[in-house]
């Protein structure tokens, strides 16, 4: 089960953290990742993060704006979002990966959270 939390409602130029955490079962030797979907669209890649931390993959689209990283010992991911614009508008969901990699597709990934809704206004 994974629980994500942090969304809300923020002027353009504005922060937000995401959470994702899990329970029932270890996310530590697993990659993970946060997809986003904006209503009518195709659910998209976000950031991943490999199993220990020290790879991240971020689709270009948020390069140098938002940074995930992940504490094992609490089973949670996050996502730091800086400087956000009206186009970040959509839900957001964090997954677990089918292995200890960041794959950038959702096919490489096997759980789902219930994703958590971002508004960004202008």
């Amino acid at each position: 089960q994974l629980q994500a939390s942090g969304g809300g409602l923020v002027q353009a130029g504005g922060s937000l953290t995401l959470s994702c955490s899990a329970s029932r079962r270890t996310i530590s030797n697993n990659g993970m990742a946060w997809f986003r979907q904006a209503p009518g669209e195709e659910r998209e890649f976000v950031a991943a993060i490999s199993w220990s931390g020290g790879f991240t993959n971020y689709a270009d689209s948020v390069k140098g704006r938002f940074a995930i990283s992940r504490d094992n010992a609490k089973n949670t991911v996050y996502l730091q979002m800086n400087s956000l614009k009206t186009e970040d508008t959509a839900v957001y969901y964090c997954a677990t990966a089918l292995g200890t990699g960041a794959p950038v597709v959702p096919s490489g990934y096997r759980y789902w959270g219930q994703g958590t809704q971002v508004t960004v206004s202008s």
